[in-house]
C-alpha cells in the first residue's frame, strides 16, 4: 500500500481532473439510470392512456437524460484520461529522479532487461490505476446510493434488494476473486520480466551466440519465455472473463428478484403497477456501474504489484545505501585534488569476498600515480570508488580533503577526466560523441584534440554507429581519451586507456596527456609496466590489497613483486 500511496499522491497533483472525472462519472451513471427508469415509466403510463401533457413531459425528460448521459460520458472519458496521462508523466519523472542518482551501480543488482521491464511495462500497467481501480468504486457507490434513495420512495424492500446486490457485486465478489488473483499476477509479472531479459540477452549477445553456435539455444530460451508469458496472459484474461460472468449473473438474479417482489407487491396492492417496469429497468441499469468491479481485483493487484516492483528498485537502494547521509559540502573542483583512502574495504552486493581489503594511500595534489597488478586485483574497482560509482563498505575516502560522502556526485564527475576500459559511444557522429565532454566546444578544438590522439583521419561529421560498432578497439580508446582531454578537469582517472593501441601511438598519447595534465592529479591503471619511470608513485595491487608502493627506482631496488613483474615482462617481450 505504501507504493500505491506514492501513485495516489502523484495523481492528486491534478485535483481538478480527478474531481471532474468523478463528477461526470456520477452524472453519466445517474443519467443512464434516470433514462431507463423514465423509459419504463413512460411505457407503462402510455398503456393506460394518460393525459397528453404527462407523455410530453416524460418524452422531454427522456431527451434530457439521453443528452446528459452522452455529454457526461464524454466528459468522464476526457478528464479521466487526461488525469491518467498526467499521472504517468509525473510518475516517470518521479521515478527517474529517484533512479538517476543510483546509476550505474544499480546494474550490480538488476539485469538491464528486468529494469527495462519495470521502467516501461510496470509504468504502463499503472495507467489503469485511476481508470480501473481508483474512481470506479467511488462512482459506483454514489450512483447506487442515489438510486437506492430514489427506489426507497416506492418500495423499501426493493431498495434493500439493491443494497444487497451492491454489497455482493460491488464488494464480496471482487474480494473473493481478489484473493484468487494474487498468485496469477505474480507469475505474470515475473514472466514479463523474464521475456524482457531474454530478449535483451539475445540481441546484445547475437554476434557471440552466432560465433559459438549457441544462437538456436538462446532463441529457444526466448521462445519458451514468450510462450510462458502468453500462457500467463491467457490465464489472466480467462480469470477476468469468469469474474465478469459471475458478476453479471448475480446482477441478473437481483433484477429477477426485484421483478418477483414488484409483481407480488402489485398483486397485494402495495405498489402501483405503473411503477413495476420502472423499478425493473432501474435494477437492470444500475448494476452497469458494478460491472467494472468484476475487473477490479485484476487491475488492483496489477497496479499494486507494478508499483511495488517499480519503487522497490529505488527504495531498497536508498535504504541499503552504504554511504552515510552527511551534510553536502561545496568544493572547488577547479584545482587538482588530493586523494586519501583510509582502511577502505569493499565487496560487491551478494558477495562475501572482499574486492578491496585495508586500502590505505595518500596522493598529493598534482601527483602522477600508476596502479599496476594482475587482472582482478582491484585496480578498476578502486577507481570506481573514487568516482563514487561504488560505495565503500568501510573506511574513509577523501577528495579535495573532504569526505566523499559529503561531496555531490556531480561535483566529483565534473571535476574528473575519465577514460575507462569500456566507454559508451552514442549513435550519431564524431562531433556528437565529443560534444558530451563540455558545452560550447568549437569544431577547431575538437579537430585539434583528434590530432593529439592520432585520429586526424576522421571528420567531425563521420558517423558513429550504436555502441561504436564501426570503430576499432583502439579507435574507441583514443576517442574516449579525446573526450577526457576536451573536458579539461584537474583529476584524471585513466583505466587501461591505451591497451588496444600500438606502442608508437601509445607513446605519443602519453606525452600529450602528461603535457596537458602537467599540474593535475593523474591516476593510470595499467597492466603494462613500460613508461612508468616518470610516475611520482607506483602502487602494486594483488587480490584486492596494496602490496607495494614507491617510485620506479625504489621498487626496482627493492626487488619485490614489481621487480619480478618487470623481469617477467622482459622475458615475454624480448
Amino acid at each position: 500500500m505504501k507504493d500505491l500511496k506514492i501513485v495516489v499522491n502523484l495523481m492528486f497533483r491534478e485535483k481538478k481532473d480527478v474531481f471532474y472525472s468523478i463528477l461526470f462519472g456520477f452524472l453519466a451513471g445517474i443519467g443512464a439510470v434516470s433514462l431507463f427508469a423514465n423509459s419504463g415509466y413512460l411505457i407503462s403510463k402510455a398503456a393506460i392512456m394518460p393525459p397528453l401533457y404527462v407523455l410530453t413531459i416524460s418524452i422531454a425528460l427522456l431527451k434530457l437524460f439521453s443528452v446528459t448521459r452522452a455529454v457526461s460520458r464524454y466528459g468522464e472519458r476526457y478528464f479521466s484520461h487526461r488525469a491518467t496521462f498526467t499521472k504517468l508523466s509525473n510518475l516517470r519523472q518521479y521515478f527517474f529522479e529517484k533512479l538517476e542518482p543510483l546509476a550505474p551501480q544499480i546494474f550490480q543488482k538488476y539485469r538491464s532487461g528486468d529494469l527495462l521491464s519495470r521502467i516501461v511495462g510496470d509504468v504502463e500497467s499503472l495507467q489503469n490505476f485511476f481508470l480501473r481501480v481508483y474512481y470506479p468504486p467511488i462512482v459506483m457507490v454514489i450512483v447506487f446510493l442515489a438510486t437506492i434513495a430514489f427506489t426507497a420512495f416506492f418500495s423499501i424492500a426493493v431498495a434493500i434488494a439493491l443494497v444487497l446486490g451492491l454489497i455482493i457485486t460491488g464488494f464480496l465478489v471482487p474480494l473473493w476473486f481478489s484473493l484468487k488473483r494474487k498468485e496469477i499476477d505474480n507469475q505474470l509479472r515475473e514472466s514479463r520480466g523474464t521475456v524482457s531479459t531474454e530478449a535483451i540477452e539475445f540481441f546484445y549477445g547475437f554476434r557471440d551466440l552466432k560465433l559459438y553456435y549457441r544462437l538456436d539455444e538462446q532463441a529457444n530460451n526466448l521462445v519458451n519465455a514468450s510462450a510462458t508469458y502468453v500462457n500467463e496472459q491467457r490465464k489472466v484474461a480467462g480469470n477476468e472473463l469468469y469474474n465478469q460472468s459471475v458478476n453479471q449473473l448475480i446482477s441478473l438474479i437481483v433484477s429477477w428478484i426485484v421483478l418477483g417482489m414488484g409483481a407480488y407487491f402489485v398483486a397485494e396492492g402495495q405498489l402501483d403497477g405503473v411503477f413495476l417496469a420502472m423499478l425493473v429497468m432501474v435494477s437492470l441499469t444500475v448494476f452497469e456501474n458494478s460491472t467494472p468491479m468484476a475487473a477490479f481485483p485484476g487491475y488492483y493487484h496489477d497496479s499494486r504489484r507494478a508499483a511495488n516492483r517499480l519503487f522497490s528498485v529505488v527504495e531498497k537502494e536508498e535504504e541499503n545505501s552504504w554511504e552515510e547521509k552527511l551534510e553536502i559540502e561545496e568544493v572547488n573542483i577547479n584545482r587538482p585534488p588530493t586523494i586519501e583512502l583510509q582502511n577502505v574495504n569493499f565487496s560487491f552486493p551478494y558477495e562475501d569476498r572482499l574486492a578491496l581489503k585495508d586500502i590505505n594511500l595518500h596522493l598529493q595534489s598534482g601527483s602522477k600515480t600508476a596502479i599496476v597488478g594482475p587482472s582482478g586485483s582491484g585496480k578498476s574497482t578502486l577507481l570506481m570508488l573514487l568516482l563514487k560509482v561504488f560505495s565503500r563498505n568501510e573506511g574513509e575516502v577523501k577528495l579535495w580533503n573532504k569526505s566523499i560522502g559529503k561531496l555531490m556526485d556531480e561535483d566529483i564527475w565534473n571535476g574528473t577526466n575519465i577514460a575507462l576500459q569500456s566507454n559508451h559511444f552514442f549513435y550519431g557522429t564524431i562531433r556528437d560523441n565529443l560534444r558530451i565532454a563540455k558545452d560550447g566546444l568549437s569544431d577547431d578544438e575538437m579537430k585539434a584534440v583528434l590530432n593529439k590522439v592520432k585520429l586526424q583521419q576522421f571528420s567531425l561529421s563521420d558517423p558513429v554507429l550504436e555502441k561504436g560498432e564501426n570503430l576499432s578497439g583502439g579507435e574507441k580508446q583514443r576517442l574516449a581519451i579525446a573526450r577526457a582531454m576536451l573536458k579539461g578537469s584537474h583529476l584524471w582517472l585513466l583505466d587501461e586507456p591505451t591497451s588496444s593501441v600500438d606502442i608508437l601511438t601509445e607513446s605519443h598519447i602519453y606525452k600529450e596527456l602528461m603535457k596537458q595534465g602537467e599540474n593535475d592529479t593523474m591516476i593510470f591503471v595499467s597492466h603494462r609496466l613500460t613508461g612508468l619511470e616518470k610516475m611520482d608513485q607506483i602502487i602494486v595491487m594483488e587480490n584486492g590489497t596494496i602490496i607495494e608502493t614507491g617510485s620506479y627506482d625504489e621498487l626496482m631496488n627493492k626487488k619485490g613483486y614489481f621487480y619480478k613483474m618487470k623481469e617477467i615482462e622482459k622475458d615475454v617481450f624480448l
